[in-house]
């Protein structure tokens, strides 16, 4: 059984008991969470497809971690004027474990 869920403005493809890494969710570790805006649902065969949502679906979740993704560089140069510029960032993440899919 899986799901496809929008979380925090992302769509992610989901099934039990299986981590998924999403942008930073304002909730402790250890707390649970749970998502309606759920778009597709198969159970072994059996698709229900919401327009845009599948009424009654629910994805519940368990925080695992907040973490850091990996340092993006930036870097920009205009060749012969001397300008260059480097910039750097790194993505908060939330390590969620999917408890529950229910349609």
């Amino acid at each position: 059984m899986y799901a496809i869920v929008n979380i925090a403005g992302q769509q992610f493809k989901v099934s039990q008991d299986a981590p998924v890494f999403v942008h930073r969710l304002d909730a402790n570790e250890g707390d649970s969470v749970s998502f309606d805006q759920v778009l597709l649902v198969d159970n072994n065969g059996s698709v229900k497809v919401g327009a845009p949502t599948v009424s009654g679906a629910k994805v519940t979740a368990k925080v695992l971690a907040h973490l850091k993704g990996d340092k993006v560089l930036i870097f920009k140069k205009k060749r012969r004027k001397g300008y260059q510029k480097l910039n750097g960032h790194r993505q908060s993440f939330t390590k969620i474990q999917i408890e529950s899919i229910t349609a």
